[in-house]
């Protein structure tokens, strides 16, 4: 039982743990791998380097066998199979090819492990090249054989050849030396050395220079022999006969092969001796050559002749030099000059491609034919069998210009700059552009590029003036018939921009009803469509918007009310992009009048109750004072019938003066005066039997005045009445008629002065006035 639990808890954990491996025979686990490098990771060239995996395994049974692999930048290059804990990997004497990373691996019972850590190894320092030369002494062109080599060293090279500093020649190989051969062409003494480059990727490693190697080079005896016939005084059309050949020649396996050479052009070819027959051109390069290749090994010889011109090159020019379409032209081709030594001047003979629509006359070189349309035309003049020909001539017939066109662009607004466009529809580049008004010139303008217009600027001041302009076109000063080019008169229409801006109302804005149809006309003098615009003051945005092709416009309200009331006014433009404002119109909407009836009958219906009421307050308040006693004021005197009257107000000097004394001396009136404490004691009687205020009266003597203008007379007897009205704190009130009353008798003679104070409520006791 204790050995089943311990196998299961092996199983486990060579589940959970790497690196530990149970299998049907035997159990076993790997601790770790280990690669190390020995005697250091970087090393100098020649250094005994060794590799050690150390890979230890517990087991559970003895001699476990281990398949160790080493790997180099992650190629294969170390297998062993052992039973030992680690192995070693000698790399002898390191060379810089040994460079590297290195890992190692190990694989128990076919079971691959955990590989080591990687580990990088340096060496540093390359062997120097040895070059070697089979021969120190050669010709011109014999070959050499060079061999470099880069002791002991191992990788993949790259070996190079140089000639003083200059590279000859690279080549690529896995061993340690490469062989190249050499050839050289020139009399010289060489100086040959080689280095090499060893690859690691991803880096190279270059060594130093070899040893320097001289090689000396002799001439070949070969003489290159050149020789044309005639060399001097050669004309155009000589024969001219070229012999080259090799003399001294010794034959060779290597390939050989003689040219003789013009210019670019290869006249003639052949291995020992070429001759070749010509005749002379003038345009010909004046050089031949004579060139011997034998290997790398190249010979040559040249020679440079003078060819005298036979005639020059033919010109060809027409005439007139501006010609139109189906006109007369004359094609002229002539020579400048000829050698009049050789040849006479009719032995040239001038031809014309192409010959199509042209007639030669009597005369040599001279052509006249009609232009249809554009062609190209070459001369050709021909003696003792030389040929020349001249330059290109094209021919492009021009077009007529046609009638133009004049036409405004854009708009056309009075009193802004006007831009008129004057226009033909065909004709040849270029062409002249004239505007006139009536018969002055304004200006021209040419036109040269097809991108071009003829556009010029004017100044419009009154309507009737953009029917004056006319416009010519021409392209040609030869050109007859120049009445026929000139342009209609220009028909544009002229904006005028917006003025006078009128706002109408209908009906009139001082007899319009609530109800009514109300109508806002707007009229400007413009040129139309003009757009209109009515605005109500307060209301930024307006309240319609119409165009219209004529010079007056209207906004209809259907039925006004008391909220059209305000002012209004109207804007206008047009394509002159100016707009006008009317003047504003105050706009009062009267209510009709059956509301007016209406409403008049209420307020007379008010009035008339208002008048009522007052009427029965006046009655209300004269009752009670009729029930109140009066007091009567009648003359001392039975002999005279006239009474005074006084009456005193608060802005009376004497108001609660116990005795006025007047300017005369005499008694005017005395006054009673109620004492405060009575005063109280009246007060909180009365408010506790009626809210009507106390009343006081006094009688007042007055003796006959001295000055009759100072105090009129009535015929009669008058009774005065004074009425003060205490506050409950003893202030009059000057605003009714409730309160103390006093009462003044006026007599004859001498001032009497009576009071009286009445009780509360016993108006009944009161003195009657005396009629």
């Amino acid at each position: 039982m204790g050995l089943l639990i311990l196998l299961t808890s092996t199983l486990l954990c060579s589940y959970f743990h790497p690196g530990t491996v149970v299998d049907a025979q035997r159990l076993f686990t790997l601790r770790e791998i280990t690669l190390t490098i020995e005697p250091s990771n970087d090393v100098m060239r020649g250094t005994n380097v060794t590799l050690r995996c150390k890979a230890p395994v517990s087991s559970s049974e003895p001699g476990l066998r281990r398949e160790y692999t080493i790997y180099k930048d992650n190629n294969l290059i170390y297998n062993k199979t052992s039973i030992l804990e680690e192995i070693l990997y000698p790399l002898g004497e390191a060379r810089v090819a040994n460079s590297g990373k290195y890992r190692c691996e190990i694989n128990i019972d076919d079971k691959p492990q955990k590989p080591s850590q990687a580990m990088k190894l340096t060496v540093s320092g390359l062997s120097k090249p040895q070059l070697h030369l089979n021969k120190f002494v050669v010709k011109e062109g014999e070959e050499v054989t060079a061999t470099c080599t880069a002791p002991g060293e191992t990788g993949s090279f790259y070996f190079y050849i140089y000639e003083d500093s200059n590279e000859i020649k690279e080549k690529q190989v896995s061993s340690n030396q490469a062989e190249f051969k050499l050839r050289f062409s020139s009399v010289n003494t060489r100086r040959i050395h080689c280095t090499y480059t060893i690859l690691i990727p991803p880096d190279s490693v270059k060594s130093e220079e070899s040893n320097n190697v001289n090689v000396s080079v002799k001439e070949l005896p070969i003489t290159i022999h050149l020789d044309i016939d005639p060399e001097n005084d050669v004309y155009e059309g000589d024969q001219l006969n070229i012999l080259c050949k090799v003399i001294n020649f010794e034959h060779s396996h290597e390939s050989v092969r003689l040219l003789l050479i013009q210019g670019t052009q290869i006249l003639s070819s052949g291995v020992t001796n070429v001759s070749h027959s010509m005749v002379a051109q003038a345009n010909d390069p004046e050089e031949f050559e004579c060139k011997l290749e034998m290997g790398n090994v190249v010979k040559t010889a040249t020679k440079r002749i003078s060819v005298i011109e036979l005639f020059s090159a033919p010109t060809l020019t027409m005439s007139p030099a501006e010609i139109f379409e189906m006109e007369n032209m004359t094609l002229t081709c002539k020579t400048e000059h000829y050698a009049s030594e050789r040849i006479r001047k009719d032995e040239l003979i001038y031809t014309l491609d192409p010959s199509q629509n042209t007639h030669n006359h009597d005369r040599k070189g001279v052509f006249s034919g009609k232009s249809k349309s554009e062609s190209n035309y070459t001369c050709v003049a021909e003696a003792r069998g030389i040929k020349k020909r001249s330059k290109t001539l094209t021919v492009r017939p021009k077009v007529f210009v046609s009638i133009p066109k004049i036409s405004v662009v854009g708009r056309a607004v009075l009193g802004q700059p006007v831009k008129i466009l004057c226009q033909s529809d065909s004709g040849s580049l270029p062409i002249n552009y004239t505007l006139f008004k009536d018969p002055s010139e304004v200006r021209t303008i040419s036109i040269e590029l097809r991108s071009q217009q003829a556009v010029f600027d004017v100044n419009i001041t009154k309507p009737e003036d953009i029917k004056k302009y006319i416009c010519k076109a021409s392209n040609s000063h030869r050109h007859n018939n120049s009445q026929h080019l000139l342009s209609e008169k220009l028909n544009a229409t002229v904006i005028v921009p917006p003025s006078h801006a009128v706002l109408m109302v209908v009906p009139d804005f001082r007899e319009i009803y609530e109800g009514q149809h109300l109508y806002l006309l707007c009229r400007v003098d413009g040129t139309p469509p003009v757009t209109f615009k009515w605005y109500h003051v307060g209301n930024n945005l307006p309240l319609y918007t119409n165009t219209s092709n004529e010079d007056n416009s209207r906004y209809e309200v259907p039925t006004v009310s008391k909220e059209h009331s305000g002012r209004y006014y109207c804007e206008a433009f047009n394509h002159a992009n100016k707009v006008v404002r009317s003047e504003q119109v105050t706009i009062t909407v009267q209510m009709v009048l059956w509301k007016k009836a209406l409403i008049g009958g209420f307020c007379l219906l008010a009035v008339s109750v208002l008048v009522v009421v007052c009427v029965l307050c006046f009655r209300s308040k004269r009752g009670k004072r009729d029930g109140a006693a009066e007091l009567s004021v009648k003359p001392s005197s039975p002999k005279s019938d006239d009474s005074l009257t006084v009456t005193l107000t608060h802005n009376t000097e004497v108001y609660n003066a116990d005795k006025v004394i007047m300017d005369s001396g005499a008694a005017v009136s005395v006054w009673t005066k109620r004492p405060p404490e009575e005063d109280v004691a009246i007060d909180e009687e009365s408010s506790m039997v009626t809210k009507e205020p106390d009343v006081e009266y006094t009688e007042v003597v007055h003796p006959r005045p001295v000055d009759p203008a100072r105090v009129p007379l009535r015929k009669g007897t008058d009774t005065v009445y004074s009425e003060l009205q205490n506050s409950p704190h003893g202030a009059a009130d000057y605003h009714d008629y409730h309160g103390s009353v006093e009462y003044a008798e006026l007599n004859g003679e001498q001032p009497e002065i009576s009071h009286y104070h009445p009780e509360v409520n016993n108006f009944q006791d009161l003195p009657m006035p005396v009629d």
